[in-house]
């Protein structure tokens, strides 16, 4: 039984990009966030890009946000995600500045409690 998950699990992510690994857009960054379009009809999509849209609706996630809904690697992420940008689905916006700033502090909180310990 557990032979046939893992087997599952290694699986699942080729077929759920049609057997790519990389996005057809290298413009994704952990924080990018992504806002659904509205304007075209989603029949023909996945199961995983029509979540994608879904959760896209109600305002912009991050990249990483979207992983955790779907609960699929980030990289695998993207390519669904490129690929919703390339149909136009989905569009892309850079995070706020202060987002990018407090992303900043918290990196540099780490970095001081690294040292610290040595």
């Amino acid at each position: 039984m557990n032979r046939r998950r893992n087997e599952r699990a290694l699986v699942r992510p080729h077929v759920v990009t049609g057997g790519r690994a990389r996005p057809t857009r290298n413009v994704f960054d952990l924080v990018t966030l992504l806002t659904a379009t509205g304007d075209l009809p989603r029949t023909g999509l996945s199961p995983e890009k029509l979540r994608i849209v879904e959760l896209c609706q109600g305002g912009a996630l991050s990249v990483v946000e979207i992983s955790g809904h779907l609960r699929l690697p980030v990289g695998l992420t993207k390519v669904l995600l490129s690929d919703l940008v390339d149909s136009g689905h989905l569009v892309t916006r850079a995070p706020a500045p202060a987002a990018r700033l407090s992303k900043a502090r918290i990196l540099q909180e780490v970095l001081d409690g690294l040292r610290a310990s040595l």
